[in-house]
């Protein structure tokens, strides 16, 4: 049996709580209305994946500019994700007590992603 390799996001502690993110966010979208998948249920979906993605692919960049771009990205994407929910719950497709939840998640992910990004422009 062989060593599993770590790579580098996997040591990110943001990164880790990006990717329960995700999870949290598939389970929430599974209750969306079934004429949404191909809509609101999948650009949440790929909103919250591409927080995690990103921050994955800025750990593989050499240049802090790079690393910083995809920070900046993550950020984005997750600011994309907490749209969406807010419009869900407008829609109906969720309940608010979810949204909240997941804001508060978010709001802390975010503080995060941003202290991050300040070490890579150091």
């Amino acid at each position: 049996m062989s060593v599993r390799p770590t790579y580098p996001f996997e040591k990110l502690r943001v990164w880790g709580e990006a990717r329960e993110l995700v999870k949290k966010v598939y389970r929430l979208t599974k209750s969306f209305p079934r004429s949404e998948v191909y809509g609101l249920t999948s650009q949440t979906n790929r909103a919250a994946v591409s927080v995690a993605a990103n921050l994955a692919e800025g750990s593989a960049r050499t240049s802090r500019k790079d690393q910083t771009h995809f920070s900046q990205m993550a950020y984005s994407s997750l600011m994309e994700l907490a749209c969406l929910l807010i419009l869900g719950v407008d829609l109906e497709f969720a309940d608010p007590a979810d949204e909240y939840q997941l804001r508060d998640e978010i709001e802390l992910l975010s503080r995060k992603i941003n202290a991050l990004r300040k070490t890579q422009l150091s």
